[in-house]
């Protein structure tokens, strides 16, 4: 699994204009999942998304998790995250999981962050959305499980 972790301000996802899932300071993720990944894959990923030391403390330090900051989660799919583009114009998106195994997996990660005490706002598996947010430094960081290297 891979996911695009960003600090945020604030964060929302839009269906067909209506708002399905919006936050205010904390995590924006964009989560991919491949072909190899497991439930292993997604506690892992729990494990470090709920701990990552990105927010500042009073010294002005990154030294807080979002657990810690009493922030939350904007958790949306995006299986493009496994786009190859090396070759040609188009990306390849081979190494992308199919839906029935991929919405499985991206469910079971939001479950385990809900588990940690985190809220977690999702969009809708498969929908076109729109995005917006608020990212807060900038902050952005790719993480990936150890099954979900390509």
């Amino acid at each position: 699994m891979r996911v695009v972790v960003q600090r945020c301000r604030e964060a929302r996802v839009n269906v067909a204009g209506e708002t399905v899932g919006a936050i205010g300071p904390g995590l924006m993720l964009l989560v991919g999942v491949t072909h190899e990944d497991t439930e292993q894959d997604a506690a892992y990923l729990a494990e470090k998304i709920a701990g990552l030391r990105i927010f500042e403390d009073e010294a002005g330090k990154m030294s807080l998790a979002v657990t810690e900051i009493g922030g939350a989660i904007l958790s949306v799919s995006q299986f493009t995250l496994y786009g190859d583009c090396r070759k040609g114009r188009r990306p390849n998106f081979m190494a992308a999981a199919r839906p029935e195994m991929a919405e499985p997996l991206y469910e079971r990660l939001n479950e385990l962050l809900r588990a940690k005490g985190l809220t977690v706002e999702t969009g809708v598996f498969g929908a076109e959305m729109d995005v917006e947010l608020t990212n807060w430094g900038p902050v952005t960081l790719i993480v990936d499980s150890p099954g979900g290297e390509v």
